[in-house]
């Protein structure tokens, strides 16, 4: 019997970790992609709207696992979920992280069902 996947939103600022959007989602698809913990470390720098340009740390995320090249598809999507895709004004909207690291984890899956990850 195949062991599903967690998804990502039950990593986001668990404790004693207190991992961000962005290493939520990286930590949720850490056996699929053997990411070493090292790495997902690496991206505590990418929450709280410090992603390149202000973008949700999430997005910047999900590119990664799949591949980079497709942060303008990202882009797009959450701006037609949330209405933006920066942190800043995510927040200011009143929009939650964990909605944020749901939508990435989403697409991340759908696009890895289709094989079309970095794996």
């Amino acid at each position: 019997m195949k062991k599903e996947r967690v998804l990502s939103e039950i990593y986001l600022h668990r404790k004693p970790e207190n991992w961000n959007c962005a290493q939520s989602l990286l930590k949720g698809f850490q056996n699929e992609f053997a990411i070493p913990d090292e790495e997902i470390e690496r991206f505590r720098a990418l929450g709280g709207g410090r992603a390149e340009g202000g973008v949700c740390g999430a997005l910047c995320g999900a590119d990664y696992l799949l591949g980079g090249g497709h942060r303008a598809e990202l882009e797009l999507a959450f701006t037609q979920a949330f209405g933006t895709c920066y942190c800043r004004e995510l927040k200011r909207n009143k929009v939650a992280c964990i909605d944020c690291v749901r939508l990435a984890d989403k697409l991340v899956e759908d696009e890895r069902v289709k094989g079309e990850c970095r794996k």
